[in-house]
């Protein structure tokens, strides 16, 4: 009888309770033990995990690689899904294989170029995958300029920070001027100029912006599944447009997102996003962790988590063709346990033989019909 396989996710995005679920439901019926680790005691991850523990604060990104070598030592870990201080863990992850330990996660150079946007952007361009109108911004002249050029080439200017996650600090650049209209209902996205050149000019430390076209829809987010031999196992896009979702395997998507993970070193899993300027698809962003939607993949019948241990592995999927498309859908929020106490405690450990595979939990967060599909 094959192994329990013991996988951790350190601090991670909620829905990723999901990619859990899925581990447990694995289409090869092998027991997967999880540990969860997060700063915030009350996350729904550290409930859904089979053992958890409180991340400490304030560590250095060397302090938390040895923080992650420790948990991995006592905790015999198989497979670790990093996603805070990626970069730090896998420059170790050498020493995370001699104990054991693979790490889902995919090279330190790539890791390094898609850290920045611009960086990303000017890499990408040079293999021939198309990019938006893109420019830096430190400060408030380099900002008017950009926006006056856009604004005279017919374009809306928006900016974002040149690193980060998320859609964190996007913003819209209006001219408009503020009024009672802007504190009607929900706030928006948009900013005033006048405004952001007002808080720039009083910045005690320049900023590191890409300002750029605000792009039309749809977004399509190609989530990739990659080897250690750079050969894309999977490629499946999601589409994105309002409320509503749906599937895509349409090669003006595929095809640019695999030149990405390919030629990148993009490994394991894998998110490449696309929006339309004017008629063409362009690049949007690039992360280098399995996105918080990866799970809705499963109404196409695919279970990319588990292909991706099963890579991390050394057992190697093969090339993932979906059996069919999902229908178009969109997402609810519902519940979630949480655990009963504020502290991590541990599930009580039994005999490797008696582990049944864990029952779909309660919906949560952003759930879609793709959790009721056996995977």
């Amino acid at each position: 009888m094959p192994s329990r396989v013991r996988v951790w996710l350190n601090r991670t995005y909620a829905e990723n309770v999901f990619f859990m679920d899925q581990l447990r439901r694995n289409p090869s019926d092998r027991a997967v033990e999880i540990h969860a680790t997060h700063g915030d005691a009350d996350s729904p991850v550290l409930a859904a995990a089979d053992t958890a523990d409180l991340e400490p604060e304030g560590l250095s990104p060397a302090g938390y690689v040895e923080y992650a070598l420790d948990q991995c030592a006592r905790r015999g870990i198989d497979v670790f899904v990093p996603r805070l201080h990626q970069a730090a863990i896998v420059a170790h992850r050498a020493e995370f294989e001699a104990m054991g330990t693979a790490l889902l996660a995919p090279t330190r150079e790539a890791i390094a170029v898609f850290e920045d946007k611009a960086t990303a952007y000017e890499a990408v361009r040079s293999v021939g995958v198309p990019v938006p109108p893109w420019w830096r911004v430190r400060t408030a002249g380099e900002l008017i300029a950009a926006v006056e050029e856009l604004e005279a080439a017919g374009e809306v200017a928006c900016f974002k920070p040149a690193s980060g996650a998320g859609g964190v600090g996007f913003r819209v650049i209006t001219r408009e001027p503020f009024s009672l209209a802007h504190l009607g209902g929900f706030p928006g996205p948009q900013v005033q100029l006048d405004l952001v050149v007002e808080a720039l000019e009083r910045a005690a430390e320049p900023v590191n912006w890409l300002v750029m076209p605000r792009l039309g829809r749809p977004e399509v987010s190609v989530d990739c599944l990659t080897g250690p031999d750079n050969r894309v196992r999977l490629a499946l896009g999601r589409t994105k447009d309002g409320r509503r979702r749906g599937f895509t395997l349409h090669k003006k998507w595929l095809e640019p997102a695999r030149l990405v993970a390919e030629g990148f070193g993009l490994h394991y899993l894998s998110n490449v996003q696309f929006r339309m300027h004017g008629d063409r698809p362009v690049l949007l962003d690039v992360n280098t962790r399995p996105a918080g939607g990866l799970h809705q993949l499963s109404l196409c019948g695919v279970n990319a988590p588990w292909a991706a241990v099963q890579l991390a592995l050394g057992e190697d999927p093969g090339a993932i063709e979906p059996p069919f498309l999902g229908q178009d859908y969109t997402v609810v929020s519902g519940p979630r346990p949480l655990r009963s106490v504020s502290l991590p405690q541990q599930r009580t450990p039994q005999p490797e033989i008696l582990l049944p595979p864990a029952p779909a939990p309660v919906p949560t967060v952003q759930q879609t019909s793709a959790e009721a599909l056996p995977l």
